[in-house]
């Protein structure tokens, strides 16, 4: 029997595939935990417009994010740290002042895409950007007295 899935379900598709599967699974798992729906031809032509629509979006958010790491590219942003009198710094440099930085030059990044080492003395590190999974950039962040 075909059915579309209407969730993810391991061992036999994702959401929105069409898949050919035994008729008592579909019947008495399947269908009845509404995980899937009987295939019929205007199903079928939904679930694949649906898919198409969905690549479509995909690869439109893929280029918007390479457009902006290629404009993120070279990027550099200075975050004062309050020091002691003897050189030390109070604290360290976080994402979230990563972000308000980049925010500064009009970059408007979440926090969770900032990846950095812990930088507790002055000077200059790289932060690595990442906006999507096969799409990043590298930003020079240079940590300065207060």
């Amino acid at each position: 029997m075909k059915v579309i899935l209407t969730a993810d379900v391991k061992g036999s598709g994702k959401k929105g595939d069409v898949v050919e599967v035994s008729d008592g699974y579909a019947r008495n798992f399947l269908i009845k935990k509404g995980l899937a729906k009987e295939a019929t031809a205007s199903g079928v032509n939904e679930a694949n417009q649906k898919k198409a629509a969905d690549a479509f979006h995909k690869a439109e958010e893929i280029k918007a994010m390479k457009d902006l790491a290629a404009k993120m590219k070279g990027t550099e942003v200075s975050v004062p740290i309050k020091v002691g009198e003897n050189g030390k710094t109070f604290g360290s440099v976080t994402s979230a002042q990563v972000v308000a930085a980049l925010a500064q030059k009009g970059f408007d990044i979440e926090k969770k895409c900032v990846k950095m080492d812990a930088a507790k003395t002055i000077g200059s590190y790289t932060a690595e950007i990442r906006l999507m999974e096969n799409v990043s950039v590298s930003v020079k962040v240079h940590v300065v007295a207060e």
